[in-house]
Order: C-alpha cells, then sequence, then structure tokens
C-alpha cells in the first residue's frame, strides 16, 4: 500500500516539474538547471556521507548531467561572448571537481561546487528580479564580473 502510494506522489511531482518546464521562461529554465544541479550536489554529499556509493555517483551523475547538457548547452558563445567563455570553463572546471570528489570521496570538493552553483544562481536570480523591474524596453545591467571565479578556477 504504502508503495503504491509514494508512485503517486512521485508521479505527480513529475507532472508538476512537467508543467513548471513547459510554461518556464528561458530565465526560469537556468534557474531550475541550477536548483537541479544544487540537489543533486547536496544529495551526494549526504549519501557521501552516509556511505551509500552507489546512490552518491548517481546523484554526482546527475548533477555533472545538469551542469554539462542543461547548463553548457545552454550557452551560446557567439552572442554571450567573453562571459560565456568563461561560464563554459566554469562549467566544465564544476564537472570535472564532481568527478574527483565521486573518485576520492572528498566532500570538501562537493561543498566548493555548491558554492559555486550557489554564487552563479544568485547572480542569476538578481537578474530576474532586474528584468521584472525594469520596462521590456530597457538593458538588463551587465553580468556579473567572471573573473572572480578566476582563482577557484586554477585548483588541481
Amino acid at each position: 500500500m504504502f508503495g503504491k502510494s509514494s508512485r503517486g506522489a512521485n508521479a505527480y511531482a513529475n507532472v508538476s516539474i512537467e508543467t513548471g518546464v513547459t510554461s518556464a521562461s528561458p530565465h526560469k529554465l537556468i534557474v531550475m538547471l541550477f536548483d537541479g544541479a544544487l540537489v543533486a550536489v547536496a544529495t551526494a554529499e549526504q549519501q557521501m556521507k552516509d556511505g551509500n556509493i552507489q546512490a552518491k555517483g548517481k546523484s554526482i551523475s546527475k548533477a555533472i548531467s545538469i551542469i554539462d547538457n542543461g547548463l553548457r548547452a545552454s550557452l551560446d558563445k557567439k552572442v554571450g561572448g567573453q562571459i560565456a567563455e568563461s561560464l563554459d570553463a566554469l562549467y566544465a572546471y564544476m564537472s570535472n571537481r564532481l568527478l574527483v570528489a565521486n573518485l576520492k570521496n572528498q566532500p570538501e570538493i562537493l561543498q566548493e561546487v555548491h558554492t559555486l552553483l550557489m554564487d552563479l544562481k544568485s547572480a542569476w536570480d538578481a537578474i530576474g528580479q532586474q528584468a521584472e523591474v525594469a520596462p521590456a524596453a530597457a538593458p538588463v545591467k551587465a553580468a556579473p564580473d567572471m573573473s572572480t571565479y578566476a582563482p577557484t578556477m586554477m585548483k588541481a
């Protein structure tokens, strides 16, 4: 009995997510990708602490997939220029760090990636708030300076 109600709840959650995706703006879709990656990294950290190796690997794989197939794939380097190039490098760095965290069971690396994702999500949230307040014809302020992440990207 409990299993059936759990499946029903999962089905409801999936419908809710699918509905949110189909009705979301491009900006909101990026925010949803950040949210998904953050949840996957936090879940992997807990699973790592619990010693649940198989589940940890799945959660890290999910985070990498969201970063590579969602966030990185959504970049338009022709239009985004140097900012898009910097974001691409940062996303590649995060994916690599997640692989290392998985191989070496290092929760501090998961925390590092979580912090980077939170910083980027905060910037996206701020851009979204500016877009809501600004008239449609007004330009949105420039994105945050990605050079602040350069020292972090140099870690081995």
